[in-house]
């Protein structure tokens, strides 16, 4: 249903590479650039992220109770994916536990535009 979901950030550059790094174990990788906007994924036909500077060209605010979650698989690959965001230089917001007992583990970041991203397993 959800073909891509865009967030704004200030350095295109820099965004394509945190997130080019961060989800390429997934497959992740820049599909389409367009010099303002790219879209990354694994392919066209399946959901992206869109990274994009604004188009009235004013700064890029991350949205207060926006997130982007991401599903990497297991409880094992969401420790993996915080700490590896951490290093892409992302800060926590949230370190890796369980949130709701044997049904959602959780962690979360901020990108470094202050998007936030949580990763997440369910079960």
């Amino acid at each position: 249903m959800i073909g891509y979901v865009t967030i704004g950030v200030s350095d295109m550059n820099r965004a394509k590479q945190f997130y080019s790094d961060l989800l390429g174990e997934l497959g992740g990788k820049v599909l389409l650039d367009m010099e303002r906007i790219a879209f990354i994924g694994e392919s066209m036909a399946k959901p992206m992220l869109a990274v994009c500077t604004p188009f009235n060209g004013e700064p890029n605010h991350p949205g207060n109770g926006n997130m982007l979650a991401i599903q990497p698989g297991s409880k094992e690959a969401v420790d993996k994916f915080y700490k590896k965001a951490v290093e892409l230089g992302a800060t926590c917001d949230g370190e890796p536990g369980q949130r709701i007992p044997n049904q959602f583990y959780g962690a979360y970041v901020r990108d470094p535009d202050g998007n936030k991203l949580a990763f997440y397993h369910f079960g």
